[in-house]
Formats: C-alpha cells, structure tokens, sequence
C-alpha cells in the first residue's frame, strides 16, 4: 500500500516530531489537535528544529520551507478521512486513545491503517475499540523523534501482515530503524527503562543519594548519556507514573509498583521539563 498523505493525531512534543519527521521524507502532512493553540505551538516546535538544523548546515533554506510547506493543520478529527495512514500521539490516557480510535474508525476509509504511539498500553486493547483490528498497530517512536532513530512495531493479536509491512516500509521511509516488539504491557523500550527510572526514584525518595549523585553514577559508571532522573524530567513524569501504573495493572507484579515519590511530584503539578519543575527546575 503506497502512503502519500500521513496523518498525526496531537501536536504535542511527540505528534509535531513525528509530523517533522513524515514530512520531510516528502509526505503530506495533517496535524491535528484540540485546538488552534495547540497546534501553533507544535508548528513552532517544528519551525525551531528545522530553523536549528539550517544553522547548523545540516539542511538548506529552502528544503526546511519545503517541509514546513507540507504539513497542514486541524482541528476536526473527521479531516483524517483524507490520509492513508494515521498515528495517534496523544497523552498516555487509555480512555482518551480509546475515543479517538473509535473516532478515526468512524471518521477514515476502511483501507486506512491506525497506528498508535502508546508507548505501553497493549495494541490489541485498542485495535478492540475498532471495526478494523487488523488494521490496527504500535509505531512507537523514541523521544526527541526527529533525533532518535528507533521505532518499537508492535503488532496486536489481529494485525495483518499487509499493515505489518506498510509499517515497517515507512518506518524505513522516514530514516529510523525498526524494531518488533511483542504485544506486552510497556512492549521492549519501557518495560526495561521504566522499572530503572523508578528505581532510581525510590533511590531519592529512600535518601540513598541526591538527584545529581544518583544521575552521575549512572552516567559515568554505566556509560548512559543522561541519568535516570534527568531523562524521567525529559519525558515527563506524568507519563512516567501511566507507564509504571500500566506495567503493573498489566502483569500485577509488585516489583512494577509506582514509586511513592514519582505519583507526589505527579499530583504537586511537578511533570518536568514541561511544568518547569521536576527532579530538577528548570
């Protein structure tokens, strides 16, 4: 199945990368969100990159207006009837990924393939919500999107191999390099990072060392380019705490449990980088 137009569900700091990310391997590009102040905001964020990259020489002027030149937005969920294949990048809440995919199943063609970019919710739960669970997969991307170049492909217990491979092709398309994951809670990337960073939350929170002390030994000592902490901060601890609160609701195993401290920086407001505040302020 050839993709000429690309779908994004969110313009947030995932969907807008991944809209980067598309557009310029030359698809046309439909963002949506919310609302218009939402997607401003993502379109900024792809304006800075792109704006950076030409000042680092490592793309022309007029490639970085070509790019921008092929994403369009909206606010209507229906407009998705147009694309060939559309990604949900919307927070990691099961209730609302399951509304949207009940409204991009109602909004898009059949031959339309809905991925997702849960990065732990099992696909199968949200290919249910659909008419089409063949049609349905994981195409999680890594964080920054535009840097990173992994993508965890996971397959629910319907998908077909036809969208299996349009998967990956694109995946490929896009200059990031695929990887199957199985349909477990967390699939490969965050059923291994998360349980870390969680760890390293009951670290602080059990006074065995500071955020900084904590971050250095993980950087020094294990080669990481940046400390648990510090990248708990980048990807916000919202987001920590519904993976952690997935991967336990999924396999009942305490050693998933939540740290205490991760769910109090969570109910304070302190998410991170985003709020300006987490294991570090910023």
């Amino acid at each position: 199945m050839e993709i000429k137009k690309f779908g994004v569900v969110g313009a947030g700091q995932m969907g807008n990368g991944i809209a980067q990310v598309a557009a310029a391997s030359g698809l046309s590009v439909l963002m949506s969100d919310i609302s218009e102040q939402f997607l401003a905001r993502g379109l900024a964020s792809i304006e800075k990159n792109l704006g950076r990259a030409v000042e680092k020489g490592k793309l022309a002027a007029d490639e970085r207006a070509a790019i921008l030149g092929r994403i369009n937005t909206t606010t209507d969920l229906a407009a998705m009837a147009e694309v060939d294949f559309v990604v949900e990048a919307a927070v990691e809440r099961e209730d609302l990924k399951f509304k949207i995919f009940r409204d991009l199943d109602a909004a898009c063609p059949p031959a339309v393939i809905l991925a997702t970019n849960t990065s732990s919710i099992p696909i199968g739960r949200i290919a249910a919500q659909t008419g089409r669970p063949e049609k349905v997969i994981g195409m999680h991307f890594m964080n920054p999107v535009p840097v990173m170049k992994l993508v965890e492909v996971i397959r629910g217990l319907a998908t077909s191999d036809a969208t299996f491979a349009t998967t990956w092709e694109l995946c490929l398309k896009f200059a990031k390099t695929p990887a199957e994951a199985a349909d477990y809670p967390g699939f490969i990337a965050n059923r291994i990072l998360l349980p870390m960073i969680n760890e390293a939350i009951y670290c602080l929170f059990h006074g065995v060392g500071k955020p900084e002390d904590i971050d250095t030994v993980m950087k020094l000592g294990m080669n990481h380019p940046m400390g648990p902490l510090a990248l708990a901060d980048l990807i916000g601890l919202d987001t920590c705490l519904a993976i952690m609160e997935t991967l336990h609701d999924g396999f009942k195993d305490s050693k998933y449990r939540p740290c205490p401290l991760l769910r109090k920086y969570v109910e304070a407001g302190w998410l991170g980088r985003k709020s300006g505040r987490g294991f570090y302020q910023y």
